[in-house]
């Protein structure tokens, strides 16, 4: 074992020494220099807002393009829309793959969601199932959950003071009702206990630069040279879990069985359901009830139908969560937009009665604000990154295979020559001088690029949109008073993370009038 241990930091010395001397030879995107083997190791923030660190460097070496080492592993990031284009778009057979990572990969096995499976036909195959239940047009058969779950969150807000529970209760309830006939009221409800336990590992380990092991690159080097993907690393099998360095191996274990529970147990229930003629009417259950148990492919069929399902969740319900969280926000920090979008309503739907989808079109600054919260604080500012199949050029500059690439969303979309005052949040930026929604093109960007966008996005803007016309329809959104009269500001900063979420701040969801109020009465039963 000691010869093979020797022997494999034998290989990586060698392979670091090589990789930086082509370094030297080829002209690489302009960054921060790093330091010999282990890079810019120490220049990436880790628990803060790499986008904002990013965005700077942008600045500072006057290119869109940044460049980085993490030790060994190349990592480019694109900072704006042309390059993201150019790359993601144009370029999509070779920037479609995902960066495969010892703690993503290799213990929890997170490509069982297909949002972090490596480009190919499985892939295709999963994203093809997926794309048959939640593209655009299919959408319009899930408008009934979504108004009933968002006629809910208004009679939560009147009696609770923790929104972003009433936001999570509503995100599952949708989410799970859809997929899997379920019927959700709270957080504490066992299958979304399950979710959300899993969901944030996975947020955990998504995050770049979150475990060392991702980029220390003792793994089979002539496997990743000859493949570009990272395999079962050779020491780190050898170190115990119990041992010094050893602790994602337990964390990695037991994120697993969160993985793997989540997948199974919602699918276990339909499958159950149906055999009790009891399963309502759901994604899981069609998919199920096409399975033909006598096929040869039946199990790998099921498999597919699991994984596929829990991507539903996992894509949707903390992303609608965290935009509504940012929406709170800036209506509480801009009262003047929320009082015109409030008068869009009363003009539009009137005071006595409540919106529905009948009236998407004729709420444009509705759709403008909802656009405007997800430019303002992208729901994952780094996406997922990509990874760069073989060598490639962009603006002079060397790019090489294996590097993960990473779009910072959020400098895309505060862009100055793009969105004039960036730091500003103004919904008519979405709008045309005549009032009207303009191209939103623009604002896809906060879903990802090319064929990597988030599959799930139409669906889960759908949700956002009906909660957001639903609250300003009843309920004005005030900064509370302190005991001694002192209005209470909310800091405006944010937690980060793979998903962003606003530091926790209190609010007053205050009723309209009484005429508002009278619209939710019958769902409190009063």
């Amino acid at each position: 074992m000691e010869a093979s241990v020797f022997n494999s930091l034998a290989a990586v010395v060698i392979a670091l020494l090589v990789y930086y001397s082509r370094k030297t030879r080829r002209r690489y995107p302009p960054g921060p220099r790093g330091l010999p083997f282990v890079g810019n190791v120490l220049d990436v923030p880790r628990d803060g807002p790499g986008w904002l660190t990013y965005a700077r460097w942008s600045r500072e070496y006057e290119s869109d393009v940044i460049y980085m080492s993490l030790l060994g592993t190349p990592v480019i990031v694109l900072n704006s829309i042309k390059a993201a284009t150019e790359l993601f778009e144009k370029r999509s057979s070779i920037y479609s793959d995902r960066q495969r990572t010892v703690m993503m990969h290799e213990y929890v096995k997170g490509d069982r969601s297909f949002s972090f499976l490596g480009y190919g036909d499985e892939w295709r195959e999963h994203r093809r199932l997926f794309h048959q239940y939640f593209s655009g047009s299919a959408i319009e058969n899930y408008h009934p959950k979504i108004l009933k779950e968002a006629r809910k969150v208004l009679t939560r807000l009147h009696t609770s003071d923790d929104f972003m529970k009433t936001f999570r209760v509503m995100a599952a309830a949708v989410v799970l009702g859809v997929t899997f006939g379920m019927e959700i009221e709270d957080t504490t409800d066992p299958y979304v206990v399950i979710a959300e336990e899993a969901i944030n590992t996975i947020l955990q380990a998504a995050v770049p630069g979150a475990f060392m092991v991702d980029y220390v690159p003792i793994s089979e080097l002539i496997a990743v040279k000859q493949t570009g993907r990272l395999t079962n690393s050779r020491i780190v099998r050898y170190i115990p879990s119990w041992a010094p360095g050893g602790g994602f191996k337990r964390t990695g274990t037991e994120w697993h069985k969160l993985m793997s529970t989540m997948i199974a147990e919602p699918f276990r229930f339909v499958k159950e359901g149906l055999a009790a003629g009891a399963a309502k009417p759901s994604i899981a259950a069609a998919l199920l009830e096409k399975l033909d148990e006598s096929d040869v492919n039946a199990m790998r069929e099921y498999e597919v139908a699991q994984q596929v399902t829990s991507t539903a969740y996992l894509g949707a319900a903390d992303t609608t969560v965290s935009a509504l969280g940012t929406f709170v926000l800036c209506m509480v920090m801009n009262p003047s937009v929320q009082a015109i979008a409030q008068g869009e309503i009363d003009r539009i739907v009137g005071n006595d009665s409540l919106p529905d989808f009948t009236y998407r079109d004729e709420l444009p600054y509705i759709s403008a604000i909802m656009y405007e919260v997800l430019r303002f604080q992208p729901v994952a500012p780094l996406g997922v990154p990509h990874r760069l199949m073989v060598d490639d050029e962009y603006a002079g500059y060397h790019l090489p295979a294996g590097a993960m690439v990473v779009g910072n969303i959020w400098a895309i979309m505060h862009d100055p020559e793009r969105f004039p005052n960036p730091e500003a949040f103004d919904p008519t930026r979405w709008l045309t001088p005549d009032g009207q929604l303009s191209e939103t093109a623009d604002a896809m960007a906060a879903f990802g690029f090319g064929r990597r966008i988030c599959p799930g996005r139409y669906f889960a803007m759908e949700s956002m949109w009906m909660t957001i016309a639903h609250i300003l329809s009843v309920y004005s959104i005030e900064k509370p008073v302190d005991d001694f009269g002192n209005t209470v500001e909310p800091s405006g900063k944010y937690v980060p993370g793979f998903l962003t979420y606003p530091e926790p701040f209190k609010t007053v969801f205050k009723p309209r009038s009484s005429a508002a109020l009278s619209l939710v009465r019958p769902m409190l039963g009063d």
